[in-house]
């Protein structure tokens, strides 16, 4: 990633010094999966005021002293049904830097979905790398780490900040819903595109460990020009397995399908798909009710508000990710490994 390749890593651990007390923030349009993340965690969400003008401006600030404490400010930046993402990507740095001049000695921003993520390098000359941008912009107001789970490209991620960058995986939340679902017949895990080859590839080591058993692996051949994607290689063997094709995210629905019937034309038994994000996009609720997809499993990272009642819905299954972020807050803030929690 040329665009990113100049930037300093970021450091593996917070500072050794002991942290203050714990607060933990959720912001309007994630309070429901805050309230989840601070149930698990054992605290309560602290109290903060968000107040609209009538210009569209906005004000956001804490109600409880954070002078000296270790802050957790929780918001997921998709596109919602009341803001967008731009909106909410303005109120949590615009939280984060309120939280900075209060005196709070770090502030994370925990960040189910990252907007702007599949933005990281150029496809066009001048292109942006929005990726990049975001990322100034929380080191600009002073953000200390900022987490998240499954981004599109880690390394680029990972690259674009300056400040702390943790990608947790979703592995472990979306395998115990998978294993609710298989049984001893052989099981395979499918890349829908060899951009993704890496993240399924992870996906299906840890579902061997949870299964005790082999799992074999496939890919299917894509690529995307002004629009249009095409590719016909399917390789790998999936005769008379479960295939579970992974992806970061769904968002019209298209690739998930492609994917499903290349495998199935291989020979697979059945199709799940498992997708970190569920964005769900106009068109997934027609694409996704394609019989070729048996199961779609999804954490709630993003609600899937956008989805009619329907063939999808019956077939939708979305796993809670707030025991993940809670664990990842609780040893961010005692100074812990997230070894096992990281996207490697």
């Amino acid at each position: 990633m040329q665009a990113c390749a100049s930037r300093a890593p970021a450091p593996a651990v917070f500072p050794s010094a002991a942290p203050g007390r714990l607060l933990f923030f959720a912001l309007a349009g994630s309070d429901g999966f805050g309230r989840s993340v601070a149930q698990v965690l054992g605290v309560d969400v602290a109290a903060h005021e968000e107040r609209e003008f009538e210009d569209g401006e906005h004000k956001i600030r804490p109600l409880v002293p954070v002078a000296g404490a270790d802050v957790y400010v929780l918001h997921s930046l998709h596109g919602g049904p009341l803001a967008s993402a731009n909106d909410k990507l303005c109120r949590l740095l615009f939280f984060i830097a309120a939280l900075k001049d209060a005196g709070a000695a770090r502030v994370t921003a925990v960040v189910p979905y990252l907007c702007y993520a599949r933005k990281d390098r150029r496809t066009k000359p001048s292109d942006p790398v929005t990726t990049r941008y975001v990322a100034a912009l929380f080191e600009a107001v002073g953000a200390d780490a900022v987490v998240t789970l499954e981004v599109h490209n880690e390394t680029a991620f990972e690259n674009a900040f300056r400040c702390r960058a943790v990608a947790l995986t979703s592995a472990p939340v979306l395998i115990a819903q998978v294993r609710q679902l298989v049984g001893a017949e052989p099981l395979a895990v499918v890349s829908p595109d060899l951009g993704g080859a890496k993240r399924a590839d992870l996906f299906r080591e840890a579902l061997e460990r949870a299964i005790g058993r082999p799992v074999g692996k496939a890919f299917v051949e894509k690529h995307r020009s002004g629009g249009v994607v095409s590719g016909d290689l399917f390789a790998g063997n999936v005769r008379d397995a479960t295939c579970i094709v992974v992806d970061d995210l769904v968002s019209t629905g298209g690739t998930l399908v492609r994917a499903a019937h290349a495998a199935l034309h291989g020979g697979a038994g059945c199709v799940i798909a498992c997708v970190a994000h569920g964005l769900f996009m106009e068109g997934a609720s027609e694409a996704l009710a394609d019989p070729a997809i048996r199961r779609i499993i999804t954490t709630d990272t993003v609600p899937p508000f956008r989805l009619p009642a329907g063939a999808v819905r019956d077939k939708l299954d979305v796993a809670s990710a707030a025991p993940l972020f809670a664990e990842a807050i609780r040893r961010l803030h005692g100074n812990e490994p997230l070894t096992e929690l990281n996207v490697f």
